[in-house]
């Protein structure tokens, strides 16, 4: 058996490597549980995020809409004029929850605007422009909060199997390879003693027998 490289074949070198394989081992099952449950948190975050996308689709098509009309109302530089009166939209807030050690970002946007009493001022179809970009507004937010929180899923995802694959293929593998070579050693040097003791002992009984 080849020599393990940097390893003293000592009872006490034998028990920390088998304390050490089984921490191993532990831990590639957690590691493992831990990816089945960034999975199926991602198949369920994908669901959401696909049924997102085709409600942000069907108000991007409301909103084309809206301004089609509003330009056939009020006609194109009325609808431009108003567009630069519109007021803000209140701040963005960004918090943060963690998913399995995961941080996904959480988006929140209260939809009021800052100074909305000019909206009164507007003209009804140009009125409900306004109300319905701010409502695709806040879709691309959901879309965004939601692609967002499935690429950092996707990348722990991998991180995890990296791990685990390194553990499983590489760790476990190198420790079971020094343990064996720590007992192969052992196993030589109780040949060598057991040898040697009938040695003696065929000498001994050679002695006994010249002395009769």
């Amino acid at each position: 058996m080849p020599r393990a490289t940097n390893v003293r074949p000592t009872r006490m070198e034998l028990l920390r490597i088998r304390r050490r394989i089984a921490i191993a081992r532990k831990g590639l099952r957690l590691l493992k549980l831990k990816r089945q449950a960034l999975i199926l948190e991602f198949f369920r975050m994908s669901k959401e995020a696909a049924a997102l996308r085709s409600d942000l689709r069907n108000k991007l098509r409301r909103a084309y809409e809206s301004v089609r009309v509003a330009e056939m109302l009020v006609g194109p530089l009325r609808l431009e004029y108003e567009s630069m009166r519109v007021p803000n939209i209140s701040p963005l807030g960004v918090a943060t929850k963690n998913v399995m050690g995961v941080r996904i970002p959480e988006l929140s946007q209260s939809g009021a605007f800052d100074g909305a009493e000019h909206l009164l001022e507007m003209p009804a179809s140009i009125n409900q422009v306004v109300r319905v970009y701010r409502d695709l507004h806040l879709a691309l937010l959901n879309v965004a909060e939601k692609e967002t929180a499935l690429r950092r899923l996707l990348l722990e995802i991998e991180r995890t199997k990296r791990r685990s694959n390194a553990i499983e293929n590489i760790l476990i593998p190198r420790l079971e390879q020094n343990a064996k070579y720590i007992k192969f050693v052992f196993d030589e040097m109780e040949r060598e003693s057991f040898t040697k003791l009938k040695t003696v002992k065929r000498k001994m009984a050679q002695r006994g027998g010249e002395q009769r």
